[in-house]
């Protein structure tokens, strides 16, 4: 290759070769991790002198490899981390069976294409078997009710008894919605809080304003709220408010502010040393995009109206009916809650139903993540679960598989559950035998085979874990009768629902969608273009 030239380009078969190999490195350091009895993954940290990082989470474990040697390798490696990370976001777990499942159509269409086949017809039949499957997932999808039976399905998720059960009772509830915080306990066994009202993490901008130091929170009771993003630096803007305020006989004021200056804090706390009325004063929640929607949801809960920064107005010109209401609000360092706002009950059902559907057209996992969080707020509930364990790494694992069991229960809730074990993805062969003898092209009926043998590979690879000959346990099972699985604890063939073992179907679809349309993707990548010199990026560093 000349020097001057600032790209190479590779051609077939080398393409199909490279990225082969990166795929099937990066699915076998995750295959270990799937099942009930999985192997773990040790990553060696940054620092040589720490712990290796061990690691049971298939998303994760891939976030964690960041290039392989071979840049032809490192394409395909980069490909499917890529899509499992990004399934991980989403929905929290699945990404084991996924990226197995992944690379047993991707080997399998390979050869076949490799020896003639057609990667652009095989595609379009790899899609329409995906919609099989999942409408066969849609039919045998199962609603649950009850913290009991939520606290079973996390248990086949986290298979952790203890977090399980909490988990279930937490999520009964809260519900899909509502706010759970995850934090560092003090204590090895897990406790939780639950909190009424809504809540935002924003805390007091004056550690002066507590007046609860046993709790270290300030509360008041039938407060008025100033809704705004302003930093309030000037204490006569501030004045004329706290003047209606007291002449009204409110007995305190919630301010909510960008930020406020000494002076303003030093006219705060006159006021309430005085026994006028008591004061706290938060700064505005949310990030700079999200700031203005979380403004209205406020305003909305409370009855009020947001001051906003962005359309040159101070605090100076408010009076008495732009101001929110509520039973009852409080504040302590790390955030502030708001109990019974007084806004209107129909504008708050329509906000709520308003971000409902903004959440169903998100495709962004943070996006999503902040519209749960609004809703779960204009709907109130707070749950804080803290964590503990001997060591931190082990409380660091704990809290990180307790947030991907509460996201798969959030799903749970939503969309019910189907029979867990790879059982559901099992009872999907069916439908594809069915497509495969009416299929007459040859192209569709080596993409219907090479489905149906796919969807085993999740079984086989939990059996396979445990320890277990998967050729032998499979014929079990195929003479079993549907709806039967290997239960790798009791070690026996199961009726996996009445044995209580589910997996989540929001989880199982997105695992098939995924999986399938992301091979039929890479089946089609022909030619790979590396750059003389990658840019330096956050995830290429």
């Amino acid at each position: 290759m000349p020097k001057q030239t600032s790209r190479r380009v590779v051609f077939q078969p080398a393409t199909y070769l490279g990225f082969q190999r990166g795929i099937n490195q990066i699915v076998e350091v995750i295959r270990p991790t799937l099942g009930p009895l999985p192997r773990m993954v040790a990553i060696e940290p940054t620092f040589r002198a720490r712990t290796p990082e061990l690691l049971d989470d298939g998303g994760v474990i891939s976030r964690r490899i960041t290039e392989l040697p071979d840049r032809d390798e490192d394409m395909g490696a980069m490909f499917i981390r890529h899509v499992l990370w990004r399934l991980h976001e989403d929905v929290g777990d699945g990404t084991a069976t996924a990226a197995v499942l992944f690379q047993s159509i991707y080997n399998r269409s390979l050869r076949y294409i490799v020896a003639g086949g057609n990667a652009m017809v095989f595609r379009h039949h790899l899609e329409k078997g995906l919609q099989l499957i999942l409408d066969r997932l849609s039919g045998m999808t199962t609603r649950l009710d009850g913290k009991r039976q939520l606290a079973h399905v996390a248990e086949s998720i986290s298979h952790d008894h203890e977090l399980a059960i909490v988990l279930g009772e937490v999520l009964d509830i809260i519900g899909e919605y509502g706010q759970l915080q995850i934090r560092t306990g003090r204590r090895r066994e897990i406790e939780r809080e639950y909190v009424s009202g809504a809540y935002w993490g924003s805390g007091l901008l004056s550690r002066e304003m507590i007046t609860d130091h046993t709790r270290l929170r300030t509360q008041i009771d039938n407060a008025a709220i100033l809704i705004s993003d302003i930093d309030i630096e000037d204490p006569y803007h501030l004045a004329p408010v706290l003047s209606a305020v007291a002449h009204a006989g409110i007995p305190g004021l919630l301010v909510i502010a960008g930020g406020v200056s000494e002076r303003v804090t030093a006219l705060l706390l006159v006021n309430r040393t005085s026994g006028k009325f008591g004061t706290i004063a938060v700064k505005t929640p949310g990030g700079i995009a999200d700031r203005p929607g979380t403004l209205e949801d406020l305003a909305i809960l409370t009855g009020g109206r947001p001051i906003l920064k962005a359309t040159g107005e101070t605090v100076k010109g408010v009076n008495l009916q732009d101001l929110g209401r509520a039973r009852r609000v409080w504040a302590d360092a790390s955030g502030f809650g708001i109990v019974g706002g007084k806004g209107d009950p129909c504008a708050l059902r329509g906000r709520i139903a308003s971000l409902r559907s903004a959440l169903t057209l998100a495709e962004d996992g943070s996006d999503r993540e902040l519209l749960r969080q609004r809703i779960g707020n204009l709907m109130g509930g707070l749950a804080t679960l803290s964590v503990g364990g001997l060591m931190q790494p082990e409380v660091e694992a704990r809290k990180e598989l307790a947030k991907r069991t509460c996201e798969a229960l959030r799903g749970v809730i939503r969309e019910g559950v189907v029979p867990g074990g790879g059982v559901s993805l099992l009872a999907c062969r069916s439908a594809l035998q069915s497509a495969l003898g009416q299929c007459t092209d040859p192209d569709g009926q080596a993409a219907y085979r090479v489905l149906i043998r796919a969807l085993e590979e999740p079984t086989r690879t939990i059996i396979t874990n445990a320890g277990f000959d998967a050729a032998e346990v499979m014929s079990e099972i195929n003479a079993a009768g549907g709806g039967r699985g290997f239960d790798v604890i009791s070690e026996r063939v199961v009726h996996m629902s009445e044995a209580g073992i589910w997996d989540a179907a929001a989880v199982q679809k997105a695992v098939v969608h995924r999986a399938i349309t992301a091979t039929a993707l890479a089946l089609t990548i022909d030619v790979l273009v590396h750059r003389k010199k990658p840019p330096q990026t956050a995830d290429n560093p």
